[in-house]
Protein backbone atom coordinates (compact mmCIF):
# COMPACT_ATOMS: atom_id res chain seq x y z
CA UNK A 1 0.00 0.00 0.00
CA UNK A 2 1.31 3.14 -1.31
CA UNK A 3 0.65 6.53 1.14
CA UNK A 4 0.28 9.96 -0.47
CA UNK A 5 0.18 13.24 1.17
CA UNK A 6 -3.43 13.77 0.75
CA UNK A 7 -4.14 10.62 2.66
CA UNK A 8 -1.99 11.73 5.84
CA UNK A 9 -3.81 15.03 5.63
CA UNK A 10 -7.28 13.61 5.25
CA UNK A 11 -6.34 11.44 8.39
CA UNK A 12 -5.14 13.70 10.40
CA UNK A 13 -8.11 16.06 9.47
CA UNK A 14 -10.49 13.78 10.04
CA UNK A 15 -8.90 12.53 13.92
CA UNK A 16 -9.76 16.13 14.84
CA UNK A 17 -6.14 17.81 13.93
CA UNK A 18 -6.97 21.67 13.23
CA UNK A 19 -5.30 24.76 11.94
CA UNK A 20 -3.60 26.23 14.74
CA UNK A 21 -3.16 23.54 16.88
CA UNK A 22 -0.01 22.47 18.63
CA UNK A 23 1.30 19.31 18.06
CA UNK A 24 3.93 16.92 20.07
CA UNK A 25 3.98 13.96 17.32
CA UNK A 26 6.07 10.44 18.09
CA UNK A 27 6.63 8.98 14.70
CA UNK A 28 7.22 5.63 12.80
CA UNK A 29 7.98 6.37 9.25
CA UNK A 30 8.37 2.37 8.21
CA UNK A 31 4.82 2.16 10.12
CA UNK A 32 3.03 3.43 7.19
CA UNK A 33 4.11 0.81 4.49
CA UNK A 34 5.69 2.94 1.65
CA UNK A 35 5.17 7.01 2.42
CA UNK A 36 5.60 8.34 -1.12
CA UNK A 37 8.45 11.24 -0.55
CA UNK A 38 9.63 9.43 2.59
CA UNK A 39 9.56 11.20 5.61
CA UNK A 40 9.29 14.80 3.83
CA UNK A 41 5.69 14.20 3.05
CA UNK A 42 4.72 13.46 6.81
CA UNK A 43 6.29 16.75 7.67
CA UNK A 44 4.58 18.73 4.99
CA UNK A 45 1.70 16.98 5.74
CA UNK A 46 1.73 17.55 9.62
CA UNK A 47 2.64 21.28 9.16
CA UNK A 48 -0.38 21.80 6.19
CA UNK A 49 -2.41 19.98 8.83
CA UNK A 50 -1.97 22.77 11.55
CA UNK A 51 -1.00 25.72 9.34
CA UNK A 52 0.97 29.14 10.23
CA UNK A 53 -0.73 29.60 13.14
CA UNK A 54 -0.09 26.06 14.72
CA UNK A 55 3.08 24.53 15.82
CA UNK A 56 4.95 21.01 15.35
CA UNK A 57 7.43 20.05 17.77
CA UNK A 58 9.30 16.28 17.52
CA UNK A 59 11.02 14.52 20.36
CA UNK A 60 15.13 14.78 19.35
CA UNK A 61 15.97 12.56 22.07
CA UNK A 62 19.88 11.80 23.08
CA UNK A 63 19.68 10.66 26.38
CA UNK A 64 21.29 7.06 27.01
CA UNK A 65 21.61 4.17 30.22
CA UNK A 66 25.37 5.50 30.72
CA UNK A 67 24.64 8.98 31.30
CA UNK A 68 25.17 10.00 34.86
CA UNK A 69 27.91 10.97 37.46
CA UNK A 70 30.56 9.23 35.78
CA UNK A 71 29.45 9.92 32.26
CA UNK A 72 28.57 13.39 31.86
CA UNK A 73 26.56 13.93 28.79
CA UNK A 74 27.63 16.32 26.42
CA UNK A 75 24.91 17.81 23.62
CA UNK A 76 25.85 19.91 20.41
CA UNK A 77 22.55 21.31 19.27
CA UNK A 78 23.52 21.77 15.94
CA UNK A 79 25.14 18.47 15.72
CA UNK A 80 23.72 15.79 18.11
CA UNK A 81 22.24 13.26 16.56
CA UNK A 82 18.54 11.72 17.60
CA UNK A 83 17.80 8.07 18.35
CA UNK A 84 13.84 8.91 17.66
CA UNK A 85 13.63 7.67 14.03
CA UNK A 86 13.95 9.20 10.54
CA UNK A 87 10.86 11.55 10.82
CA UNK A 88 12.42 14.19 13.77
CA UNK A 89 15.93 13.49 12.65
CA UNK A 90 14.93 15.33 9.13
CA UNK A 91 12.89 17.64 10.88
CA UNK A 92 15.35 19.27 13.59
CA UNK A 93 17.39 19.47 10.05
CA UNK A 94 15.36 22.03 8.28
CA UNK A 95 15.98 25.38 8.00
CA UNK A 96 13.14 26.49 9.91
CA UNK A 97 13.41 24.04 12.74
CA UNK A 98 14.96 25.03 16.49
CA UNK A 99 16.19 22.59 18.87
CA UNK A 100 16.13 23.02 22.42
CA UNK A 101 18.79 22.35 24.87
CA UNK A 102 18.22 20.14 27.17
CA UNK A 103 21.00 17.42 27.24
CA UNK A 104 19.00 14.22 27.00
CA UNK A 105 15.58 15.43 26.07
CA UNK A 106 15.38 18.00 23.41
CA UNK A 107 12.76 18.98 21.15
CA UNK A 108 12.61 20.49 18.00
CA UNK A 109 9.82 22.44 16.47
CA UNK A 110 8.56 24.60 13.72
CA UNK A 111 5.86 27.52 14.36
CA UNK A 112 5.20 31.15 15.65
CA UNK A 113 5.31 29.84 19.55
CA UNK A 114 8.38 27.65 18.88
CA UNK A 115 10.65 30.20 21.04
CA UNK A 116 8.68 30.51 24.17
CA UNK A 117 8.15 26.31 24.04
CA UNK A 118 11.76 25.71 23.96
CA UNK A 119 12.96 28.77 26.02
CA UNK A 120 14.69 27.32 28.77
CA UNK A 121 14.58 23.80 28.27
CA UNK A 122 18.42 23.70 29.51
CA UNK A 123 17.43 25.11 32.88
CA UNK A 124 14.87 22.74 33.55
CA UNK A 125 15.66 20.70 36.84
CA UNK A 126 14.71 17.62 35.06
CA UNK A 127 13.89 16.74 31.31
CA UNK A 128 9.94 16.73 31.32
CA UNK A 129 8.97 18.90 34.13
CA UNK A 130 6.81 22.17 34.84
CA UNK A 131 10.01 24.65 32.85
CA UNK A 132 10.37 21.69 29.94
CA UNK A 133 8.65 22.20 26.33
CA UNK A 134 6.39 18.97 27.53
CA UNK A 135 4.55 21.10 29.95
CA UNK A 136 4.61 24.27 28.12
CA UNK A 137 2.75 22.25 25.37
CA UNK A 138 0.06 20.86 27.70
CA UNK A 139 -0.79 23.97 29.11
CA UNK A 140 -1.82 25.97 25.95
CA UNK A 141 -3.76 22.93 25.16
CA UNK A 142 -1.86 20.99 22.39
CA UNK A 143 -1.90 17.33 21.63
CA UNK A 144 0.50 13.96 21.46
CA UNK A 145 0.23 12.76 17.99
CA UNK A 146 1.42 8.77 18.15
CA UNK A 147 2.08 8.02 14.18
CA UNK A 148 2.57 3.99 14.35
CA UNK A 149 3.97 4.05 18.01
CA UNK A 150 2.54 2.88 21.05
CA UNK A 151 2.37 4.49 24.31
CA UNK A 152 6.02 3.32 25.13
CA UNK A 153 7.10 6.13 22.98
CA UNK A 154 5.18 9.12 24.96
CA UNK A 155 7.04 11.29 26.92
CA UNK A 156 4.89 13.54 27.84
CA UNK A 157 4.10 10.15 30.62
CA UNK A 158 7.18 11.57 32.20
CA UNK A 159 6.33 14.35 32.67
CA UNK A 160 3.05 13.44 35.03
CA UNK A 161 6.02 10.97 36.70
CA UNK A 162 8.07 13.99 36.94
CA UNK A 163 4.99 16.20 38.57
CA UNK A 164 4.21 13.03 41.11
CA UNK A 165 7.82 12.89 42.14
CA UNK A 166 7.77 9.47 41.67
CA UNK A 167 11.02 7.58 42.99
CA UNK A 168 11.98 5.61 40.19
CA UNK A 169 11.99 8.21 37.67
CA UNK A 170 15.63 10.31 38.06
CA UNK A 171 18.68 9.88 39.39
CA UNK A 172 19.22 10.87 42.83
CA UNK A 173 22.46 13.02 42.64
CA UNK A 174 22.37 16.15 40.02
CA UNK A 175 25.23 15.39 36.76
CA UNK A 176 26.89 18.70 35.48
CA UNK A 177 25.80 18.55 31.70
CA UNK A 178 27.87 20.26 29.04
CA UNK A 179 25.71 21.74 26.07
CA UNK A 180 26.83 23.69 22.91
CA UNK A 181 23.99 25.96 21.64
CA UNK A 182 23.30 27.67 18.50
CA UNK A 183 26.57 30.16 18.49
CA UNK A 184 28.92 27.42 19.68
CA UNK A 185 29.20 28.68 23.55
CA UNK A 186 29.87 26.04 26.14
CA UNK A 187 26.79 26.21 28.88
CA UNK A 188 26.84 24.09 32.01
CA UNK A 189 23.73 22.92 33.69
CA UNK A 190 23.42 20.63 37.15
CA UNK A 191 20.11 18.62 36.36
CA UNK A 192 18.70 15.39 37.66
CA UNK A 193 18.60 13.13 34.43
CA UNK A 194 16.67 10.38 33.95
CA UNK A 195 17.08 6.62 35.67
CA UNK A 196 16.87 4.14 32.95
CA UNK A 197 16.11 0.41 33.71
CA UNK A 198 12.74 0.68 35.16
CA UNK A 199 10.06 -1.60 33.55
CA UNK A 200 7.18 0.91 32.55
CA UNK A 201 3.83 -0.28 31.28
CA UNK A 202 2.26 2.71 29.42
CA UNK A 203 0.16 1.49 27.54
CA UNK A 204 -2.16 0.28 30.07
CA UNK A 205 -3.37 4.15 30.51
CA UNK A 206 -4.84 3.66 26.63
CA UNK A 207 -8.06 2.04 27.25
CA UNK A 208 -9.33 4.32 30.47
CA UNK A 209 -8.17 7.81 27.89
CA UNK A 210 -10.13 6.71 25.04
CA UNK A 211 -13.04 5.70 27.45
CA UNK A 212 -12.36 9.31 28.97
CA UNK A 213 -12.35 10.96 25.03
CA UNK A 214 -8.76 12.08 25.91
CA UNK A 215 -7.92 9.72 23.13
CA UNK A 216 -9.05 8.82 19.62
CA UNK A 217 -8.05 6.73 17.38
CA UNK A 218 -7.67 5.50 13.35
CA UNK A 219 -5.67 4.28 10.67
CA UNK A 220 -3.24 5.35 7.56
CA UNK A 221 -2.06 2.61 5.19
CA UNK A 222 -0.49 0.37 8.00
CA UNK A 223 -0.26 2.77 10.81
CA UNK A 224 -2.09 2.84 13.71
CA UNK A 225 -2.35 6.79 14.34
CA UNK A 226 -3.40 8.15 18.10
CA UNK A 227 -4.69 11.82 18.75
CA UNK A 228 -4.35 12.50 22.94
CA UNK A 229 -4.97 15.68 24.97
CA UNK A 230 -1.85 16.77 26.37
CA UNK A 231 -3.21 18.05 29.72
CA UNK A 232 -6.19 16.13 30.32
CA UNK A 233 -3.68 12.87 29.86
CA UNK A 234 -1.33 14.20 32.57
CA UNK A 235 -4.26 15.24 34.78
Amino acid sequence: MTVFFSDLLNTFKSIGIREGDTLLVHSSLSSFGYVEGGAQTVIEALLASVGTNGNVFVPTLTGKPSDGLTNPPLFDVRNSSCWTGRIPSDFMKLSQAKRSLHPTHSVAGIGHLIDYLIKGHEDSLTPCGKDSPYIKMAEIGSYILLLGVTMDSNTTIHSAEELANVPYHLQKEKTECAIIDYDGNILKRSLYLHQWGTPRYFQKIEEPLENLHILTQTKCGNSVIRLIKSMPMIE
